[in-house]
């Protein structure tokens, strides 16, 4: 089992300057560095505090200059949102200055409300024709002279500047639906995957669908299988109670964003009450201390093991769900010193 930091530039409120929380997400990724971590991900999204990321690229940049050996990966460039030559070279230029360390993670996006603004006409639940237009165009540009006439983009004969330091960047992909898995695998992608705050038998589909297109396709490579869930530890009942508490709050807003419902005033969007988040009953204490990756450092133990056994590759480390800032790095700090060395 290995291990990646998910991790947001997050403001749930006004009263936290936006200096602290640079430095203290930064400060977390030299944590995940120096503890072993596999791979830290930045977000792509517009004209949000609770996920500030117009550029993953830029956040990776600057992520990249103060780390030495974790990789960095994009999770995710949304596809529509971007031209293909542009893409194509600011993740090439982000592997050249790292020495070799990017990871392509490419989705379809989100929130309908940033299509609104970034993409106006554009359906959420179309964008993933965007994504699959998308990424054969960026391989051929990272492999030299390439021009492309297709239903999004139309350009004469370009290549990527830079081209990439690896020959083959890993091709990552956020994953849910049968069609996305079967997708990722005869595209050669790897996979990460997030039930949310649903429980452990969501994972078990997401594992049963990559395992049925597996077995459909069997000359294709098994991809790099990972799940990623919030993780809080702590060690008493005070943790416990802010654990639960953030969650319920940045799961509200993210609810509101997910169904196009809730307001967002000034970059902050309104938490919508538990009634009107689909299946509110996921939403308690009980189950979001259950299903989440909370609790005592050898509770989270426990856990990973049980993902572990389910064939998961790799834990992704949710960091980002409205916790204060000291509260996070005393979670990291337990994962790192108590989690972490039970697995190696």
């Amino acid at each position: 089992m290995k291990f990646q930091l998910a991790i947001n530039l997050e403001r749930m409120d006004d009263t936290t300057e936006m200096s602290d929380v640079a430095q203290h997400t930064l400060e977390m990724v030299q944590m995940a560095d120096r503890a072993g971590f596999n791979i830290v991900w930045a977000a792509e999204h517009h004209a949000l505090e609770m996920t500030i990321a117009p550029n993953p690229f830029q956040i990776l940049t600057w992520w990249a200059g103060h780390t030495d050996q974790i990789r960095l990966g994009t999770a995710v460039a949304v596809a529509a949102y971007w031209h293909p030559i542009k893409l194509a070279g600011e993740a090439a230029f982000l592997d050249v200055i790292s020495g070799g360390r990017l990871e392509f993670g490419i989705g379809s996006g989100a929130y309908q409300r940033e299509f609104d603004r970034i993409s106006p006409g554009l359906k959420q639940s179309d964008a993933f024709r965007h994504m699959h237009e998308m990424l054969p165009a960026v391989q051929a540009l990272w492999k030299g002279d390439y021009e492309h006439d297709g239903e999004f983009w139309q350009f004469p004969r370009s290549t990527s500047v830079p081209k990439p330091l690896q020959e083959n960047p890993q091709i990552w992909v956020a994953a849910r639906s049968p069609i996305t898995f079967d997708w990722a695998v005869k595209n050669d992608c790897n996979i990460m995957t997030w039930p949310i705050a649903r429980p452990h038998a969501e994972a078990e589909l997401y594992k049963q669908q990559l395992d049925d297109v597996l077995a459909a396709n069997p000359d294709a490579r098994k991809p790099v299988f990972c799940l990623m869930r919030h993780t809080a530890l702590y060690t008493d009942d005070a943790g416990h109670e802010a654990a639960v508490k953030a969650a319920q709050c940045q799961l509200g807003q993210f609810a509101g964003l997910f169904q196009n419902k809730g307001d967002v005033y000034n970059g902050f969007p309104r938490q919508l009450p538990v009634e009107e988040i689909m299946n509110p009953e996921q939403y308690t204490s009980e189950l979001l201390t259950e299903n989440l990756m909370f609790g005592t450092p050898d509770q989270v133990i426990a856990k990973i093991k049980r993902y572990e056994a389910l064939g998961v590759d790799e834990f992704i480390y949710y960091a980002s769900l409205g916790l204060g800032l000291d509260e996070q790095k005393k979670s990291m700090q337990l994962f790192c010193d108590e989690v972490i060395p039970a697995f190696s």
